[in-house]
């Protein structure tokens, strides 16, 4: 066994992972995400309004290259492991954030050759756990990249040295605060379904945690709960809905931190501010900068908080 020291772990590269989509994968996710009947941007890949939704590439970590049922607990254990880590146990682990930058427009299809490339970016821990923070980029054969990941995973109860560390390379742009002297630019409520999670499981992501009861309430959660990446889906929709005039184009890059759970069937509510420009330098000069956060309200719990999202702004942004 390898001897455990988190500072070697920062900057480990994974080995590639070998990704593929189709138009009925990215029609399958906006049906997962909660688009509706007349979403035709999301849904009607013969509207020429229609484009992929920009925050598909998140499954493609989970999807792969299948187009069957992918088995989640081998996804999880199986692959190398960083040097330096200590064991970690699958099942107390956390998603504690997730963000993507699209730098280039995805095509409907991919085609063979495109690949994810992996590596650890930052590694910190403290009394409860450790926390991993992955960079991933989706590129094409050619080594273009399209898009840029960062998901952070709690993992509770891990432990290293017991003692506070933290050491980090590269991350995602951090949100602004929302302003406490105003109320949102916009605001947007939406519905999940009680079938949520069984349709967005079949983009990738077969946690058992999501489709079966019995596991939902053994890990304290009372049943079944919706991925965090299907709500984060759900505030994308409500931001490009109101800032970006419905057009999947118009966002490039969305980031949360995941707060609390949300169970199949809670109606959702994402609050929008305008926060200034985007940054010079940032490679989105031009678009418009927003702080978000998504209530749960069912229970009166912000499920994503911390939310930042570039968009190129319509200019008549529904308020």
């Amino acid at each position: 066994m390898s001897q455990v020291d988190l500072a070697s772990a920062v900057g480990w590269q994974d080995d590639d992972q070998p990704v593929s989509w189709n138009q009925r994968d990215l029609l399958i996710y906006a049906v997962g995400i909660g688009a509706k009947k007349d979403d035709f941007a999301l849904i009607n890949e013969l509207d020429k309004s229609w484009a992929p939704f920009p925050t598909y590439p998140v499954v493609l970590p989970f999807k792969g290259t299948s187009q069957d049922v992918v088995n989640f607990r081998e996804l999880m254990t199986g692959g190398k492991r960083a040097p330096g880590l200590p064991k970690f146990d699958p099942n107390r682990g956390v998603h504690g954030s997730q963000s993507v930058e699209i730098l280039r427009p995805l095509p409907a299809v991919s085609g063979p050759g495109w690949k994810i490339k992996k590596r650890i970016v930052a590694v910190s821990e403290n009394k409860s756990g450790i926390i991993l923070e992955n960079e991933s980029v989706l590129v094409d054969p050619q080594g273009t990249p399209y898009a840029k990941l960062y998901s952070a995973s709690f993992n509770l109860g891990a432990k290293a040295t017991g003692t506070n560390f933290s050491k980090r390379i590269a991350g995602p742009p951090q949100a602004k605060p929302a302003p406490k002297d105003r109320k949102p630019d916009w605001v947007v409520r939406d519905q999940t379904s009680p079938e949520q999670a069984v349709v967005y499981r079949l983009s990738g992501d077969y946690n058992e945690l999501h489709i079966n009861p019995a596991i939902g309430a053994s890990t304290g959660f009372g049943g079944v709960i919706l991925h965090g990446l299907a709500s984060f889906g759900f505030a994308a929709r409500a931001v490009v809905s109101a800032v970006g005039g419905g057009d999947p184009r118009a966002l490039t890059l969305f980031g949360v931190r995941f707060t609390a759970p949300v169970k199949p069937g809670d109606a959702l509510e994402t609050l929008v501010w305008e926060v200034g420009p985007a940054p010079s330098g940032s490679g989105h000069e031009g678009e418009t900068e927003l702080t978000f956060v998504t209530r749960n309200l069912a229970t009166g719990k912000v499920c994503l908080g911390a939310g930042i999202a570039y968009v190129k702004k319509a200019e008549k942004s529904k308020l």
